[in-house]
C-alpha cells in the first residue's frame, strides 16, 4: 500500500489566473478566483450549468484522490462494511401519539431513506403515509428532512431536494386519497407548517441569492398564496411554526445576535400578524405558546445565559415580561416547551446537559440528569400538548442512544428503545473521559475522549481530534457507531469544546466569534497540547477533522501549526473567509457578519479575518497529508473554498504530503442523504486517516 511519503500520482495544476483585489487600503491577489462559476446561481439549480473548464478541473483533483488512496480501496470497503454492520436494517423509531394514531418512521432492509407511516393506537393495521425510497428513485441525490401531519391527520406535506442545493419543493397530499389538493411549493427553504384548521399552509420563501426572504400563506383549497411577512434585512433568516397548543402561528426572524418574531393567533390564521417585541441589537428571545400566555426564552436584561420569562397573548411586550426561571450565570438555558400541565426546559453546564421539569401549578421543579463524565440528554415536545408523558434521549460516547417515556406524574422513566448495533456493542470495553485543557489567556477548554478501557497513555496511539466551534452550536458527545472503527484499531477519539459554540454557555459562544474568532483556533491546537501532555497522543500523531465552519477550525489549526498533525480531515471546509465574507452576493454572507464580522465596511474586522483565514495564511513551508471535500450544490460553503485552497496550497507547500480534494458532483453541504451513501465518505474519511499515521 502506497504511504503518505511514497511517490504519487502527478496532482492537477489549476491555472493561475491572478485578480487583484483592493478593499478598505489593503490589497490582496487572488490567484484562483476563476475557479467560482460566474454563474454559481444557476450551477445550485442545475450542476449541470457548470463551467466546462472548471468542471474539467474538479474531476480531475477528483481523479487524483482516487489515485492517491487507491492503496486503501479494500480498507475504505472495510471499513464501510464494518459501519453498515452497526445499523440495523430495519430500523425504526418509536411510534409518537397524537390523538387517534401514532406516527412513526421505518426503514425496509436495505432502504437509504425512511417509509413514514402511523398506526391506529386503538390498534389495527400499518398506514403507509409517504414510501420516500420510491421517491428517491431516480435521483442522484435525494433529501426530504421535513415531514409533518395536519391536527386534524387529513393532510401530510413534506420538503424534498433533489439537487442538494437545499431549494425545496413542498408537496400537499391527502392521506387518504392520495390526491394533492394544490400545486407543489417551488423555490422554498424547506420550512413550513400547517395551520391548527388545516386549510392553510405557511411556507418560507427562497430567492435567487438563497435567502429565505417571506413567509406565504397558501390556502390549500385553490392553491392561492398570500404574502404575510417580507423580510428587509438580507441578513436575517427566516421561520415558521405553529405552537404544540396550536394557540399561534410564529413567524421568527434573526441572526446570530439578534431575533424578532410575529405571532399570528392559531384559531384565525388569516388575521395579520402581529409583533412580540421589536427587534434591538443584541437581543435575542424565542417564543412558546402556552395556552393561556406566552412563555419565552430571552437574553435580555444582561441575561447573558438567557432566562426564562411569560408574558399576556394580548400584551406580550418586553415591558410586560415576568421572570419565570431566573437567569443564573454559568447555567446556560438551551431551550424550552410548555405542556398543559408543565413547562420543561433544558439546561447545560460545564458541557452536559440536563432536564428540569416544571408543574405549571406553582408545584417544586425536579431535573433529569446522568451521572457521566459526558453525555447527552434530549427532552422531545412530542405532538400532543395535553399530555402526562415526555420523550427523551440519552446517550454518550460509550452508551448507544437510549429513548425513555417519563410519566410526569410519578416520575418514572421507560425504556422505550434502545439502539440496535448489530454487530453486538459493549460499553464496558470503552472508556469516557473529560479532561480539561489550558488555553493561553486561563480559560479551561473541555476535552471529551473516548478510548478502549485500560489502554495505555504512552503517546503511541494515533489520534482523531474533532471540533466546530461557531454560531453557539455545541460539539456534544453523542455515541457515534462509525468512530468505534478507528477506536478498535487502538485509536483514541476526542473532541475539543472550543470557544465558538455553548458547551460552557454563551459566553463561551461570544469568546470565540468576531473579534475573539482567534480563540477558537488557538483552544483547538491547547485541547491538542493537552492531549500530548497528558499522554493520549503525541505530535506528528494526531489527525484533526472539522466539517464547515469546523473545516474552518481545522484549516486555521493546518495552517498556523502544521507539526501538531499526521493528517487533516477538512470537509466542507470555510476555508476561503476573506473573499467570502466580502462577497455580498453570496447566500450567507449578509447573516454571517455578526459572526464573523464585516470586513467591507469595518478595517478590524478584515484585518481580523486576514490574520486567521486559511486560504489568506498559507506560505511556502512544509504541510502535512489533507483531505478536503465539497459539494457542487452546496449553499454554504460553495465548492470553490475547498477547490481554491487545495490549488493554493499545492502552489506554496515545500513537502512532498499531498493535498486532496473531493468534490461530490451530485450533492451539497451534507453530501449524500441516503444512510448508507453517507457512510461511504466516512470509510473514505478513515481510510484517509489511518493512511496518513502509516497504520493502514
Amino acid at each position: 500500500m502506497n504511504t503518505p511519503n511514497a511517490p504519487q500520482p502527478t496532482p492537477p495544476a489549476a491555472a493561475r489566473k491572478p485578480v487583484r483585489i483592493e478593499q478598505l487600503g489593503r490589497v490582496r491577489t487572488d490567484d484562483y478566483a476563476w475557479l467560482r462559476d460566474a454563474n454559481w446561481q444557476a450551477v445550485l439549480r442545475d450542476p449541470a450549468a457548470l463551467d466546462p473548464e472548471i468542471r474539467a478541473h474538479l474531476v480531475a483533483e477528483n481523479a487524483y484522490t482516487d489515485a492517491v488512496l487507491a492503496g486503501t480501496k479494500d480498507l475504505q470497503t472495510t471499513l464501510l462494511a464494518e459501519m453498515k454492520g452497526r445499523i440495523k436494517d430495519d430500523d425504526s423509531t418509536v411510534p409518537a401519539p397524537h390523538g387517534p394514531y401514532a406516527y412513526y418512521r421505518r426503514f425496509d432492509p436495505g432502504a437509504e431513506h425512511p417509509v413514514i407511516a402511523r398506526t391506529p393506537r386503538a390498534g389495527g393495521a400499518e398506514q403507509v403515509l409517504l414510501d420516500l425510497p420510491a421517491r428517491a428513485k431516480g435521483h442522484a441525490f435525494f433529501s426530504a428532512p421535513a415531514v409533518a401531519h395536519s391536527d386534524d391527520h387529513r393532510l401530510l406535506a413534506w420538503a424534498e431536494d433533489t439537487q442538494g442545493s437545499e431549494v425545496y419543493r413542498i408537496h400537499v397530499r391527502e392521506i387518504e386519497t392520495g390526491a394533492e389538493p394544490a400545486p407543489p411549493i417551488e423555490s422554498c427553504s424547506g420550512d413550513f407548517t400547517f395551520s391548527p384548521c388545516a386549510r392553510f399552509i405557511f411556507w418560507v420563501f427562497r430567492d435567487d441569492h438563497g435567502r429565505p426572504t417571506k413567509v406565504f400563506r397558501r390556502a390549500l383549497a385553490d392553491g392561492g398564496d398570500t404574502l404575510v411577512y417580507a423580510e428587509p434585512d438580507p441578513g436575517f433568516f427566516l421561520g415558521v411554526e405553529t405552537s404544540l397548543s396550536g394557540g399561534s402561528i410564529l413567524v421568527s426572524a434573526g441572526n446570530q445576535d439578534t431575533s424578532e418574531v410575529w405571532r399570528i393567533p392559531g384559531d384565525d390564521p388569516t388575521a395579520p400578524p402581529a409583533l412580540i417585541a421589536p427587534r434591538e441589537p443584541g437581543l435575542r428571545y424565542d417564543v412558546d405558546d402556552a395556552g393561556d400566555r406566552l412563555i419565552i426564552r430571552t437574553n435580555a436584561d444582561g441575561a447573558v445565559d438567557f432566562k426564562l420569562v411569560e408574558a399576556p397573548l394580548d400584551a406580550p411586550g418586553h415591558a410586560h415580561w415576568r421572570d419565570l426561571v431566573p437567569h443564573r450565570p454559568g447555567r446556560y438555558l438551551v431551550g424550552a416547551f410548555a405542556l398543559k400541565h408543565h413547562i420543561v426546559r433544558l439546561e447545560r453546564i460545564e458541557a452536559n446537559t440536563r432536564i428540569i421539569v416544571a408543574p405549571r401549578d406553582g408545584g417544586a421543579e425536579w431535573e433529569i440528569a446522568q451521572d457521566e463524565p459526558a453525555y447527552v440528554l434530549r427532552a422531545e415536545s412530542g405532538l400532543e400538548y395535553d399530555t402526562a408523558t415526555i420523550r427523551y434521549v440519552y446517550s454518550s460516547p460509550t452508551t448507544p442512544r437510549q429513548t425513555f417515556d417519563y410519566d410526569l406524574a410519578t416520575r418514572t422513566a421507560i425504556l422505550r428503545k434502545t439502539q440496535d448495533i448489530p454487530s453486538g456493542h459493549d460499553p464496558a470495553r470503552y472508556e469516557t473521559r473529560r479532561i480539561d485543557a489550558m488555553a493561553a489567556d486561563g480559560a479551561s477548554i473541555p476535552v471529551t475522549v473516548l478510548m478502549r478501557r485500560g489502554q495505555a497513555l504512552d503517546g503511541a496511539a494515533p489520534l482523531l481530534l474533532y471540533g466546530y466551534g461557531a454560531y453557539g452550536i455545541p460539539m456534544e458527545p453523542w455515541f457515534r457507531t462509525s468512530i468505534l472503527s478507528l477506536v478498535d484499531r487502538g485509536w483514541i477519539f476526542a473532541i475539543a469544546h472550543v470557544r465558538g459554540g455553548t458547551e460552557k454557555g454563551w459566553n463561551w459562544f461570544l469568546g470565540g466569534r468576531a473579534a475573539h474568532k482567534m480563540n477558537s483556533f488557538t483552544d483547538f491546537i491547547a485541547a491538542a497540547e493537552a492531549l500530548i501532555g497528558g499522554g493520549y497522543a503525541r505530535a506528528g500523531n494526531i489527525v484533526a477533522q472539522g466539517g464547515s465552519a469546523g473545516g474552518l477550525l481545522v484549516g486555521a489549526a493546518f495552517t498556523m501549526r502544521p507539526d501538531l498533525w499526521a493528517g487533516v480531515i477538512a470537509e466542507v471546509p470555510f476555508v476561503d473567509v476573506l473573499n467570502t465574507i466580502s462577497d455580498d452576493t453570496l447566500p450567507l454572507t449578509p447573516p454571517e457578519w455578526p459572526e464573523w464580522g464585516n470586513p467591507i465596511t469595518d478595517p478590524a474586522a478584515y484585518d481580523t479575518i486576514a490574520a486567521y483565514s486559511p486560504y489568506d495564511n498559507l506560505a511556502a513551508r512544509a504541510y502535512p497529508p489533507i483531505l478536503c471535500t465539497g459539494g457542487l450544490s452546496d449553499p454554504r460553503v460553495t465548492y470553490w473554498e475547498p477547490a481554491k485552497f487545495v490549488a493554493r496550497l499545492r502552489a506554496l507547500a515545500t513537502g512532498p504530503a499531498p493535498a486532496l480534494l473531493r468534490i461530490d458532483m451530485e450533492a451539497g453541504h451534507a453530501g449524500a442523504a441516503g444512510r448508507f451513501d453517507a457512510l461511504k465518505q466516512t470509510s473514505l474519511n478513515y481510510a484517509f486517516a489511518l493512511w496518513s499515521v502509516g497504520a493502514a
